[in-house]
């Protein structure tokens, strides 16, 4: 079987949003997730960046408008946090749609919004 791109790194990203999620759970705004998710993956010793714009190319060419990625860990995977009841199924095309306009292959959609549960999905383009 083949490895998983950037195992390591998405079972890092994974395991600080599960101790964001044990301790705060759900019911909170989406930046309070943003900003314990950047305090618990400097504890962890993460790297990452918060509120990134990326610049979308099309057809080799880069638009004016920018996608703001509100995490990018490693500098290789997106993070997009939400903090929704449940997620409409457009986060997941966005997030698909985002990584192949940038050309970053992993992504991962956070939902702290779930009170029974972390909600979380891994992309790869």
């Amino acid at each position: 079987m083949a490895e998983l791109i950037h195992k390591k790194e998405v079972y890092a990203i994974v395991g600080a949003a599960m101790a964001v999620h044990n301790e705060l759970r759900s019911g909170f705004a989406e930046i309070v997730y943003q900003e314990a998710m950047e305090l618990e993956l400097a504890l962890r010793g993460v790297p990452f960046q918060r509120q990134v714009r990326l610049k979308i190319r099309y057809k080799g060419r880069e638009l004016p408008s920018v996608f703001v990625a509100d995490l990018v860990c490693f500098g290789t995977v997106i993070v997009e946090l939400k903090a929704q009841r449940s997620l409409e199924g457009y986060e997941e095309a966005q997030i698909i749609n985002y990584l192949r306009a940038i050309g970053i292959r992993v992504g991962i959609l956070i939902n702290f919004g779930d009170p029974a549960r972390l909600d979380w999905h891994r992309y790869v383009v």
